[in-house]
């Protein structure tokens, strides 16, 4: 079983900045790809930014030249710079990871408990 914990959210103004940081713990061999998420009250969870294996990276139309996603693989971490931030930006942040827990066993997905964030003056 591998747990993720996220930490970084808070309370920031509009134009301020955050960093989000999610790390994995639990039998693990290997981690595939990593995103965040998100779901604001009344939304759906949608894809923030992701990033492979390999350390390529694709990211929402609405946060592409604010968010940066990036990984540690030694640490098993994935982090979110957060820039620019504004009030639609406000809602619930999730890690997910696609953890393969031995060379032989299946890949699967987990997700972090969640992390808010709120934009606001």
């Amino acid at each position: 079983q591998v747990q993720l914990v996220e930490s970084g959210g808070g309370l920031v103004q509009p134009g301020g900045s955050l960093r989000l940081s999610c790390a994995a713990s639990g039998s693990i061999f290997s981690i595939n790809s990593m995103g965040w998420y998100r779901q604001a009250p009344g939304n759906q969870r949608e894809l923030v930014a992701g990033i492979s294996s390999g350390g390529s990276t694709h990211y929402a139309d609405s946060v592409k030249g604010r968010f940066t996603i990036s990984r540690d693989n030694a640490k098993n971490a994935v982090y979110l710079q957060m820039n620019n931030l504004k009030p639609q930006d406000t809602a619930v942040y999730y890690c997910k990871m696609v953890v393969a827990p031995s060379r032989s066993l299946p890949t699967y997905q987990s997700w972090g408990q969640g992390t808010q964030v709120t934009v606001s003056s």
